[in-house]
């Protein structure tokens, strides 16, 4: 069965001492400058170019490429308050299973164990900020960074964003080589990449391979508002590359290497990094405000096809089409309706639904937005403000274990929803990422959900309610809005 794995690197080390030692994350530094990291780095290469790459152009192979983007990639160190197995966080599972290294049994005692993470990292900037993914720096109690010359730093958290998996991280260091920005949006398949990191803790590893696919959503996140458009390439990346460097045949950052689809847990194809527009925003955000300010725009959306367009009547089947609106949103306050099919958000064409909520993810909250639509097999331009992302009630107390458990987020469907739906009530499963349901059932996102174990549930609070402490077998029955008949899913709790 293929696994999508997060590409840390783990090993175990037991200390003697006191096993009540309290588990402490990395205190974020408070930063006030302003400029953007891609401002940044145009003051430094305008003072000073990137010590040691030799003036020579991109030629057939990739000397030059890899002369220019090594220097920039460091080994991290992280360092874990152990636990045991069924205790690790969910972006652990991968490496604590029998199909990988086999089942650990850590040695009963009072000593206190601690785990020791081995990943990659970015340098951004020459005064020391590099980004790596979140799944490397969270919940570590030390961070250590180990530049391509051998120094070694210890660095502190400056900020973590789960729902694309990035972090910032800041060492005391200054006139550092870094990795200068590329651009993602440009980036075509069948183009010529590299992948730097530290696989299986050897230093500076480079390989190379071609751009596969590009806005892939493999569902590996978890976080409400999580956004998966990863560049999908065949370069070799193992355990440790995470948070290494994706970079063009000119040495330019296009990517962070986060995920590997794989069988067996080692290399089998391919590889997937986060675009570098998205990390730009993500990174430029941390160090301005302290996390991650993302506009919202309030639909639920599916990719179009052709038995689609046939059935709204239009020839064009690329865009995504508009299931539903959520009250009170952007969308709805601009006037977007369901069936409409958005084609173009500003000058930037849309082909799928990985790739559209990507652009809206790298939007500000406030920022206006022209969305080309087609409505009636007429295309028009509607103009958009968005609003600020918004958590649910649903996330708290018991119901976040159970969305956890199940992998799945849901929202409440509106009055206007429910009778266009001809239905009383309902739950609408807005996400599906890693849980339950995707392991066990074949669930598309859209289902609404309307029974639980044949008993209604009319909204999110009694779906919780309904599942809170059950053990055993549950069977879902629901609609898929525009498809006829009612749908079963089992799985067990």
């Amino acid at each position: 069965m293929k696994q999508y794995i997060v590409l840390i690197g783990l090993s175990i080390l037991l200390f003697p001492g006191c096993r009540g030692q309290e588990k402490r994350s990395p205190v974020p530094v408070v930063v006030e400058k302003k400029t953007t990291f891609e401002e940044k780095q145009k003051i430094a290469l305008g003072t000073t170019q990137n010590e040691g790459v030799a003036a020579e152009k991109p030629g057939f192979n990739f000397r030059y490429a890899a002369r220019k983007a090594t220097p920039g990639v460091v080994h991290i160190k992280s360092v874990y308050p152990a636990v045991e197995r069924n205790g690790l966080p969910d972006y652990f599972d991968d490496f604590f299973n029998d199909d990988f290294f086999g089942r650990i049994s850590l040695p009963e005692g009072n000593a206190p164990k601690v785990m020791y993470g081995s990943a990659s990292g970015v340098i951004v900037s020459d005064d020391g900020y590099i980004v790596t993914n979140n799944h490397v720096v969270n919940e570590a109690q030390k961070i250590e960074v180990v530049l391509h010359d051998g120094r070694s730093y210890i660095a502190k958290l400056v900020g973590k964003d789960p729902a694309t998996d990035l972090a910032l991280v800041k060492i005391d260091a200054e006139r550092l080589a870094f990795i200068q920005f590329g651009n993602s949006d440009s980036v075509e398949v069948g183009d010529m990449v590299l992948a730097v990191g530290n696989p299986f803790n050897l230093a500076s590893t480079v390989t190379a391979g071609i751009v596969s696919a590009k806005a892939r959503n493999i569902n590996l996140l978890t976080e409400r508002y999580a956004v998966e458009s990863y560049i999908q390439t065949d370069a070799a990346v193992n355990q440790g590359n995470s948070g290494g460097a994706l970079v063009d045949i000119e040495g330019k950052l296009i990517g962070i290497n986060s995920a590997i689809a794989t069988p067996t847990g080692a290399y089998a194809g391919y590889s997937f990094a986060i675009p570098v527009e998205m990390v730009k925003k993500v990174i430029d955000d941390i160090l301005r405000y302290g996390k991650v300010s993302r506009g919202y725009l309030g639909v639920i959306i599916s990719d179009m096809n052709g038995d689609k367009a046939k059935e709204l009547g239009i020839t064009a089947s690329a865009g995504v089409l508009v299931d539903s609106i959520q009250k009170g949103s952007a969308a709805m306050e601009a006037g977007i309706l369901p069936k409409d099919v958005i084609i173009k958000v500003n000058a930037y064409n849309i082909e799928t639904v990985p790739q559209f909520r990507e652009y809206i993810a790298r939007q500000k909250p406030g920022e206006k937005l022209v969305l080309t639509i087609i409505r009636g097999g007429v295309q028009k331009a509607i103009t958009v403000t968005l609003k600020p992302a918004q958590e649910t009630q649903v996330q708290q107390e018991y119901g976040a274990e159970i969305l956890k458990t199940l992998g799945i987020e849901i929202e409440n469907l509106s009055p206007e929803e429910l009778k266009s739906l001809k239905i009383s009530g309902g739950v609408l499963v807005s996400k599906i990422s890693k849980g339950s349901i995707s392991r066990q059932t074949n669930m598309q996102e859209g289902f609404v959900i309307t029974k639980i174990n044949s008993k209604p549930v009319n909204n999110t609070s009694e779906f919780l309610q309904e599942l809170k402490n059950k053990k055993g077998g549950v069977l879902l029955e629901g609609i898929y809005p525009g498809v006829q008949g009612s749908f079963y899913y089992g799985f067990g709790l």
